[in-house]
């Protein structure tokens, strides 16, 4: 079987992060980990040297003909988004979608995708700062800021900056499996699975009010007692709002409901203690809430799409000193 091409997009003024990011996941061997060998290219968009934001200087044998052949390809990033992207750019993009190439859109990348007609009437996202630009630009896209990345099955899109390689590292999940991922998150030290989106990140006025800090306070209540049942109606209580105006200001504010935010702490807790103490299963989710091992496995494999037992192995920081990336391999493919 042939090596998957995977195909950047590069241009003069690119950013040094944004390309590092599908450089990191695709361009490097990563064989030892059950990811097969990828035909890495970054391909040109212009002729010559190309400048980066950074003030170095790149160079690349392939150009936008380098896509022609790719089974992924990825736009890192884009400029000058009031303009539209060079009919040559967006000509080679749909040519890869439809022979069937995955289209991947990382940060302001999804405005260059967007050009091409492929997201017309879908979900796409990109960084927070400039959803309303792409909304306003492409208004028959429902554009989705809170989230890392969404993906449509033959078009992929990320949020801003580091979400690339939330998104990349999805990629390979979704195509290579659950395993190689998490020994790729964890060679590379990434969560495998970022919890929450961009919603956390989004610069919202708050209004310093006696309101907002009671609101705060009972929510580091809530922080702070993981192990108790917190209903919507106790907590909106101590806040001193209504069941509904809690709700509303919650989800505005966070992103998600107080529900998901519940779950999302009591599986950071979770993390930590599997990370840092030999506590057994049953012991962690009883502190954090969970209440039995059975539930605090099916959230896990809900929202980290791994167990607690091959989390701790792959990450506890108790782990023995003479335990290398060999092993940690070894051991995972037997995991359950």
């Amino acid at each position: 079987m042939a090596d998957p091409i995977v195909a950047v997009v590069a241009y003069d003024g690119i950013s040094l992060f944004h390309l590092s990011a599908p450089c990191l996941i695709f361009g490097e061997d990563q064989t030892q980990l059950g990811l097969p060998r990828f035909d890495f290219r970054v391909c040109a968009l212009e002729d010559g040297a190309m400048r980066t934001d950074a003030g170095l200087t790149l160079t690349t044998p392939h150009r936008l003909s380098g896509l022609d052949d790719a089974d992924i390809v990825v736009v890192p990033s884009w400029k000058e988004l009031d303009k539209p992207p060079p009919a040559a750019l967006v000509e080679a993009l749909r040519r890869s979608h439809a022979r069937g190439a995955l289209l991947v859109g990382l940060c302001l990348g999804a405005f260059a995708l967007a050009a091409t007609g492929v997201l017309a009437g879908r979900r796409a996202t990109t960084h927070w700062a400039y959803a309303d630009k792409l909304r306003a630009l492409y208004p028959d896209i429902a554009v989705e800021p809170e989230v890392l990345y969404i993906d449509n099955g033959d078009v992929v899109t990320s949020a801003g900056v580091a979400a690339g390689l939330d998104c990349c590292l999805h990629i390979v999940r979704a195509r290579y499996g659950a395993d190689a991922a998490l020994r790729l998150a964890r060679r590379i030290v990434l969560s495998p699975h970022r919890q929450g989106g961009q919603a956390q990140f989004i610069e919202r006025p708050v209004a310093k009010t006696p309101k907002a800090d009671r609101s705060a306070r009972a929510l580091d209540r809530v922080r702070a007692t993981l192990d108790e049942p917190h209903s919507l109606d106790r907590v909106a209580e101590g806040a001193g709002l209504t069941r509904r105006t809690f709700t509303r200001r919650f989800q505005k504010t966070i992103g998600a409901s107080f529900g998901e935010w519940l779950v999302d702490r009591r599986l950071e807790e979770a993390q930590r203690l599997l990370e840092s103490t030999d506590d057994s299963i049953d012991s962690i989710a009883f502190r954090t809430g969970f209440g039995t091992a059975a539930s605090l496995r099916r959230r896990f494999a809900e929202r980290l799409e791994i167990a607690p037992t091959q989390y701790r192995r792959a990450f506890s920081k108790r782990a023995e000193p003479a335990r290398t990336a060999g092993t940690i391999g070894a051991r995972d493919r037997t995991s359950g």
